[in-house]
């Protein structure tokens, strides 16, 4: 990092930062213009944060050389990270975009909810997701039948071998939804529940982590910093949507942009989730369009057998038929693009 100081500072001020450096293990190399004087810290800024050095008498602010998510960041890893399971299914690099589908709520109707994973099944998807656990702006709306609800999904993933996704809420049910689930979900709500974040990281379980409603992409990579840095780095990002001043006719602001940033910036998978990210069902096919071809890793996309009887979400859900069809379209799209990117890819070796 650089520490600028300001054009009053004293010697005594400069002297100061540079003990504390030293303290923390930097090097110090001082620069001593007509204006102001720049001190060069190289070293591990884990150890001094930056805050501490601006509030030192004389320092007028610090720049940062490197990304402050290290682990995430491609300074550290220029390849992408490629998260692999047993049966084969792989996430990121130049591999198939992945479709994961299923209810927002996973309801008493099980036969439901395994037409569902029948169908995905059939259309080529590899995840079958399903809340078990659901935050709820209201306390009267449903929030989940817990662990019946995980038994429902791992029913249907023996019925159809789809992996389940299902997201975690509080640290205190991470062994029994790790007990159930190939992939926990971090929903956009607990994005920055740092002990909900820790937590996970200490799980051997690959992680979709949403980015919340009002955060930066710098946010969202420091959010998987976390889970990384406790010891977990399969960690897959999953683009849902941002807060706009403009909900008259979606739900959020589906940030289409926010792949090839973090395609440029990070290692990491990023997938979209049109779903959430516009509320509304006639948009998730040009959306999840429009995400293959910025290069998402995958789809998250919700569907239920019958819309009008989902317990949450059901306005931005797919029925199957519907299913059936946009996922046809992707389909023929994602093909095109593959062979595309694999030809680039081979141009390239």
């Amino acid at each position: 990092m650089i520490i600028i100081m300001e054009k009053t500072a004293t010697i005594e001020n400069i002297k100061a930062v540079e003990n504390i450096l030293s303290e923390h293990g930097f090097r110090a190399i001082l620069h001593e213009g007509d204006v102001h004087t720049v001190i060069d810290a190289l070293g591990d800024k884990t150890t001094l944060s930056p805050d501490r050095l601006e509030a030192m008498e004389g320092v007028s602010h610090v720049k940062l050389i490197r990304q402050p998510y290290r682990l995430a960041s491609r300074d550290r890893k220029p390849e992408d990270t490629v998260i692999e399971f047993d049966n084969g299914v792989k996430i990121g690099g130049a591999n198939r975009p992945v479709y994961i589908v299923g209810p927002c709520s996973v309801d008493e109707d099980y036969d439901g909810l395994l037409q569902v994973a029948t169908a995905a099944k059939e259309m080529g998807c590899q995840f079958l997701r399903g809340g078990a656990f659901k935050p709820r702006t209201s306390p009267y709306d449903f929030d989940g039948l817990g662990e019946k609800a995980l038994q429902y999904l791992a029913s249907a993933r023996e019925a159809t071998d789809l992996l389940v996704v299902t997201e975690l809420m509080d640290s205190s049910d991470m062994d029994l939804v790790c007990d159930y689930a190939d992939v926990i979900q971090i929903g956009a709500r607990n994005m920055q529940n740092f002990r909900l974040l820790k937590a996970i990281g200490r799980c051997n379980k690959p992680v979709i982590l949403k980015r919340g409603p009002a955060n930066t992409i710098k946010e969202f990579l420091l959010a998987a910093e976390h889970i990384m840095y406790s010891g977990n780095e399969k960690v897959i990002l999953c683009e849902r949507g941002i807060r706009s001043f403009d909900d008259s006719f979606t739900r959020n602001l589906l940030d289409i942009s926010a792949v090839p940033v973090i395609k440029k910036y990070s290692h990491l998978p990023i997938i979209i989730d049109p779903s959430h990210g516009t509320g509304q069902r006639y948009l998730i096919e040009p959306m999840s369009k429009a995400g293959l071809v910025a290069g998402a890793d995958g789809i998250m996309v919700e569907v239920h057998y019958n819309p009008a009887k989902a317990l949450s979400d059901g306005k931005q859900s797919l029925s199957i038929p519907q299913f059936r069809e946009v996922f046809s379209k992707l389909n023929s799209l994602v093909d095109t693009l593959h062979l595309e990117r694999k030809s680039v890819i081979s141009n390239l070796d």
